[in-house]
């Protein structure tokens, strides 16, 4: 059985055992797109990171983000968490920052702010949102809100 190094943390709380459960993996450009998937599955929170080399040189590393069910192309938590295991292993220098990380959406700086040598906040700049007419069933989208297909707009 193959060992994998990873760190749990709790985002967004000063408190164990509260804020939203992360898990970071290290060793991700050796797993394959189903691993990754079965480890979220596994950790079951609600997501759960791996950090990769980048392939583009401006970015410090590449983090892919997967839910249980799903990979997402960005989500908040995941990146602030992430970027903490990465000053916590030595990955970001203590002191240095912004920080520009590759996720599925781009690249996103991160900024750290630290007492001495420890990361104590982190923060992003992310992409204003783009907003895409909806793709597909309208009469599932509507029924999982609540809704009938008349309640939406000609728009969707």
């Amino acid at each position: 059985m193959r060992r994998l190094r990873f760190l749990q943390f709790d985002v967004f709380t000063r408190e164990p055992f509260g804020g939203n459960q992360l898990a970071v993996f290290f060793e991700g450009d050796s797993l394959s797109d189903e691993k990754m998937q079965a480890i979220a599955r596994e950790m079951n929170y609600s997501e759960t990171t791996f950090i990769l080399p980048p392939s583009d040189p401006k970015a410090l590393c590449r983090v892919r983000i997967f839910t249980p069910a799903a990979e997402l192309p960005f989500a908040g938590h995941p990146v602030i968490g992430t970027t903490f295991a990465l000053a916590q292993e030595g990955m970001i220098r203590a002191g240095y920052s912004p920080v520009t990380i590759q996720l599925g959406i781009g690249l996103v700086p991160v900024e750290l702010l630290y007492e001495g040598q420890r990361a104590v906040f982190v923060w992003m700049y992310q992409p204003t949102p783009r907003f895409v007419p909806w793709q597909g069933d309208a009469t599932l989208l509507a029924s999982a809100l609540g809704l009938t297909p008349d309640d939406f707009d000609d728009a969707l």
